[in-house]
C-alpha cells in the first residue's frame, strides 16, 4: 500500500512537471502586470509537492522520551487558495515516519531509566488547514519578485502507528489494530523561488506540536510529544498561464509600472502625431506636463490629482483630496449651583459612622445616594477630605481619617460613580475647625468635607 501510494505520488509530479514544461514556450517567463487594482487578472489557486525529512525534535527544543532522534522519510502535498498577495489560505497532507533510541547517553553520562530502547512511528497520514503569511517579495535585479519568504500556522489532524521496542527486543505496538487519532498544530517557516512561468521551488521547515504524549508509544513526562518536517519541492500554478501569480505580485511596483506607461504612451503619440496638429500636439503635451507636475506639492501627479491647489501641508488621499478634519472635543464645563452646594451640604450633615471606625451608618445612605446622582448626571468630580479630632495618637487619627473617606468614596463607586472622579484623603487631627478642648468642639472636628469641582 505504501509503495504503491509512493508511485502515485510521483507519477502525479512527473505529469504535472511535463505539462508545465510543456507550456513554457517562447513567451518570457513573466507576462505583463496587469493593470493595478485589476480583478481577475491572477492565478490565485495552486498546488504543491513535496518530499524532506521528519524527525521526533523541533527547533525551539523541549525534552524528549528518547534521547537520540533518527532522520526518516516524509512526503506529501497541498492545495492552496491566494487570497490577497500576502495571504492565503493551504491545505497539507503528508506522510513519514518518526524513529528514535535511547543510544545516546544524558549530560552525566548516564542513560535514560525506561522501559523501551528504541521505537518507531508510522505517521499514516496528517491533514492540515493553515494560514500563510508573504513576509515580503524580494528581487535584486527588477522589481519584479521571484522570491517570497513566508511563515504559517494552522491546525489539524493526524492518524499513527507507534511501535516500541523493549530493552528485552520485543516489539509493543500501544494501539493494536488501528490508528491513533491526534490533534496537530503546525507552525511553519519557508521561502518560494519563482524558478518558470507558474512554477515555484518551494523549501520550508514544519514544526508540528501533537494534543498527546503518545506519538512515540511512551508516556514518559507530563509534556506533548512533537515532531519536525523539513521539505523541499515544487508548487504549480494553476488557471489562466498568461496571468501572473498573485502571491509574487507587487502592488506598489504594478502602480508604477501604471505610471510610466501612462507617460511612454502619451511620448509616443507626441513622436507619432502628423504635422499640423498642432492642438493635438498641445494637448497630449498637457497630458504630459500634468503627469509630471505635482503644482501643489501634496504627493500626488497633476494627472491624478482630483482635488488641485490643496494648501501646502495638507493631508490628502490618493486622490490629491484632503483628509476630513477631526475636530477635538470641546470640553464643556458646568457651572457648579448652589442647589448641588446644598446636596453636598446635607450629605456632610447627615454623615455619621459606628464608633471608632470607619463604617458608615444606614442613616446617611440617602443623601449620599443624592450625591452620586449628581456626580453621575453632571459629570462632576468630587474630592473627600476626612478629618479627626485630637484624641487618640496621631499616627492613628491619621488612619482612621483615610478610611472613612476612602470608605464614601468605596460607597459612592458601588452607586456607580467613577471611581477616577472621586479623591479620597485623610488629614487626622492636623486641620482642626473648633477646640478640641469641649465635646462639642471635637464633634465639629470629626467630619468628611467634601468638596465638588469640573
Amino acid at each position: 500500500m505504501k509503495t504503491n501510494f509512493q508511485k502515485s505520488i510521483m507519477l502525479l509530479g512527473a505529469i504535472a512537471m511535463s505539462n508545465f514544461a510543456l507550456a513554457q514556450d517562447s513567451t518570457p517567463m513573466m507576462s505583463e502586470s496587469p493593470a493595478p487594482f485589476t480583478k481577475g487578472a491572477y492565478r490565485t489557486w495552486s498546488f504543491g509537492l513535496n518530499g524532506g525529512v521528519m524527525s521526533p525534535v523541533v527547533a525551539t527544543g523541549g525534552r524528549n522520551d528518547f534521547t537520540n532522534w533518527k532522520a526518516s522519510l516524509g512526503y506529501g502535498g497541498y492545495i492552496k487558495k491566494q487570497i490577497w498577495h500576502n495571504f492565503g489560505i493551504q491545505g497539507d497532507f503528508f506522510r513519514g515516519t518518526l524513529k528514535a533510541n535511547n543510544d545516546k547517553a544524558l549530560g552525566n553520562g548516564t542513560k535514560y531509566n525506561s522501559p523501551y530502547s528504541s521505537y518507531q512511528t508510522d505517521v499514516k497520514w496528517v491533514g492540515t488547514l493553515s494560514a500563510v503569511y508573504n513576509i515580503g517579495n524580494f528581487s535584486i535585479l527588477d522589481r519584479q519578485s521571484y522570491v517570497s519568504p513566508y511563515v504559517s500556522a494552522g491546525a489539524g489532524l493526524m492518524g499513527y502507528q507507534p511501535t516500541d521496542i523493549t530493552t528485552g527486543g520485543q516489539s509493543v505496538m500501544l494501539k493494536s489494530g488501528g490508528n491513533i487519532h491526534e490533534l496537530v498544530v503546525p507552525v511553519g517557516v519557508g521561502a518560494k523561488f519563482m524558478i518558470a512561468k507558474g512554477i515555484n521551488l518551494d523549501l520550508g521547515y514544519k514544526m508540528n506540536f501533537v494534543d498527546g504524549d503518545n506519538l512515540d508509544g511512551y508516556h514518559r513526562e507530563p509534556q506533548n510529544d512533537k515532531f519536525s518536517y523539513g521539505y523541499a519541492g515544487l508548487e504549480f500554478a494553476l488557471g489562466n498561464k498568461t496571468k501572473p501569480q498573485l502571491a509574487f505580485a507587487n502592488p506598489a511596483a504594478a502602480l508604477e509600472k501604471d505610471y510610466v506607461a501612462k507617460y511612454d504612451d502619451l511620448k509616443a503619440q507626441m513622436a507619432n502625431m502628423p504635422k499640423g496638429n498642432e492642438d493635438e500636439v498641445n494637448a497630449l503635451k498637457d497630458k504630459v506636463n500634468k503627469l509630471m507636475t505635482d503644482t501643489d506639492g501634496d504627493g500626488v501627479s497633476d494627472y491624478y490629482d482630483k482635488c488641485p491647489n490643496t494648501p501646502k501641508g495638507t493631508a490628502v488621499d490618493g486622490a490629491g483630496c484632503p483628509l476630513p478634519k477631526v475636530e477635538p472635543a470641546k470640553p464643556v464645563t458646568y457651572i457648579i449651583t448652589d442647589e448641588d452646594k446644598k446636596v453636598v451640604s446635607e450629605a456632610i450633615k447627615n454623615l455619621e459612622f459606628d464608633f471608632n471606625k470607619s463604617t458608615i451608618r444606614s442613616k446617611s445612605y440617602a443623601t449620599l445616594n443624592r450625591v452620586a446622582e449628581l456626580l453621575i448626571s453632571k459629570n462632576l468630580s468630587l474630592k473627600l477630605a476626612g478629618h479627626t479630632d485630637s484624641k487618640g495618637s496621631e499616627a492613628y487619627n491619621m488612619k482612621l481619617s483615610k478610611e472613612r473617606a476612602e470608605s464614601v468614596k468605596t460607597y459612592l463607586v458601588s452607586k456607580m460613580v467613577n471611581p477616577s472622579r472621586i479623591e479620597a484623603t485623610g488629614y487626622g487631627e492636623t486641620q482642626p475647625i473648633d477646640t478640641n478642648a469641649t465635646e462639642a468642639g471635637r464633634q465639629n472636628n470629626r467630619r468628611v468635607e467634601f468638596t465638588l469641582f469640573n
